[in-house]
């Protein structure tokens, strides 16, 4: 997914820069040189180090950076995570593009080792969603991994994850499962094959089907869901889905599930603070 980020950057500058810096060009000469620092502002966990990295290499291989930090390291104020020297027109061409991307990943990053750690002792991981920013994705689930979570599906091409609105339109469970595994066949695809399910009558009838991998448990309650996994028995894995909070995730966990699934990580979550100054 490289050729992902690469256009990603390209455009993050094409819309900042546009046709030049002209602050920067107007006062800035272009053989000035210098060092800024990235320092950190609040506690949490810092993410986007190594994409900072690919940033600065895209706009100016010349730039040096001494890392002080990692992606994934436990930050408080005042921690400095690296310093850059070079061209000061770079310096500052790159400074809010590369602030953007890791206090976004560094906030989901924090979220996720929250959520992660609150599971301390249990089997169950955190799993994150495809509710992510357009055209962010892939740094946004990289921040996930960051901080502890697991990656769901990337997009629609990963993996076969049969919903609701799938299984009504295809006329009920029996039929969904069947043509999704014809679909795979036909392909020659070897994808894995997750299927939601709202109730136990519905569960019933997956189990009678079989030929999936996962079952999400959808909008169950933590009661409903240790009866699911009881009656599913170790035969499929099992995540657990909707409306599941920081305060509820461990009764879910100690239900026996695989996985939750968490779209908080992603779609609603501030930027750690920090700033890059000059040194």
């Amino acid at each position: 997914m490289s050729n992902l980020i690469d256009e990603l950057i390209k455009l993050a500058f094409a819309e900042d820069i546009g046709d030049g810096d002209h602050t920067t060009l107007s006062c800035i000469p272009a053989t000035a040189m210098g060092k800024s620092k990235l320092i950190v502002k609040e506690a949490g966990v810092i993410a986007g180090i190594d994409m900072a990295l690919v940033i600065f290499n895209h706009f100016d291989p010349t730039l040096k950076v001494e890392l002080l930090l990692k992606d994934g390291d436990e930050v408080k104020p005042g921690d400095v995570a690296f310093v850059v020297e070079g061209k000061v027109q770079s310096l500052l061409q790159t400074e809010r593009l590369m602030l953007n991307v890791m206090q976004r990943m560094s906030g989901i990053a924090t979220v996720t080792r929250r959520y992660v750690k609150q599971l301390d002792g249990l089997h169950t991981r955190v799993l994150d969603t495809r509710k992510t920013t357009p055209g962010l994705r892939m740094i946004e689930k990289a921040a996930v991994n960051i901080g502890g979570g697991v990656n769901h599906r990337i997009g629609l091409f990963d993996m076969i994850l049969l919903k609701d609105n799938h299984v009504d339109f295809a006329g009920g469970i029996e039929n969904a499962i069947h043509r999704a595994k014809e679909y795979l066949k036909a392909k020659g695809k070897d994808l894995k094959i997750e299927i939601e399910v709202r109730s136990m009558e519905e569960l019933e009838r997956v189990l009678a089907v079989g030929g999936v991998d996962r079952i999400m448990l959808d909008n169950f309650t933590p009661e409903l869901t240790r009866k699911a996994v009881e009656r599913i028995g170790g035969k499929y894995e099992t995540e657990s889905s909707g409306g599941i909070t920081f305060d509820t995730l461990r009764d879910y966990a100690e239900c026996g599930v695989d996985y939750i699934s968490v779209g908080a990580l992603t779609h609603s979550v501030s930027g750690l603070d920090m700033s890059f100054k000059a040194c």
